[in-house]
């Protein structure tokens, strides 16, 4: 296998399937390095921005971050093979140097960052992993949203993060 590449098997998950969830398929995707660090890096950012304040966004507290992490965290139950080895490559990283997020982590900055994760998706994904991986990383920042008063800057900025990740008919 090239350096560059990450066989991905879809049992990469390292749990055992839930009771009634069947075994990972033997099929396998493969994303190159800078594939896997945009999928893996993508609920971070999203949460990241979601918890920031921005212009006309309401500021966050330390509430709206753990609910972020249990956001991010309960991907591990997900149905989807994609999304649970997703959660587990962010919880496996353990040796202590923050990963490369790619620049800055602003709600402007992340339409392009979902773009192109959609498009990876588009090339590796089977379409049912694709729409959770995208669902579950929308999710992310729905929940961390909610954890305030409602705002309409919190809804636009949701709104185009549902148009980029490609969950809103054009």
């Amino acid at each position: 296998m090239l350096a560059a590449e990450v066989l991905m098997s879809h049992s990469l998950a390292g749990e055992p399937p839930s009771a009634g969830r069947r075994a990972a398929p033997l099929t396998t995707a493969v994303y190159s390095a800078t594939e896997w660090e945009l999928l893996t890096t993508l609920p971070g950012r999203v949460l990241v921005a979601a918890a920031s304040p921005g212009p006309g966004r309401p500021p966050r507290d330390v509430t709206a971050g753990l609910v972020g992490l249990d956001a991010v965290a309960a991907g591990r139950a997900s149905d989807s093979d994609l999304v649970r080895a997703v959660v587990a490559a962010i919880y496996a990283r353990h040796d202590g140097v923050t990963a490369p997020v790619g620049g800055p982590t602003g709600p402007g900055d992340l339409p392009p960052a979902c773009r192109a994760a959609v498009r990876v998706l588009r090339r590796r994904a089977d379409p049912a992993d694709s729409a959770a991986y995208r669902q579950w990383v929308e999710s992310v920042a729905v929940r961390v949203c909610r954890t305030g008063a409602p705002d309409p800057t919190d809804r636009r900025f949701l709104e185009r993060l549902g148009d980029a990740l490609g969950l809103r008919g054009r």
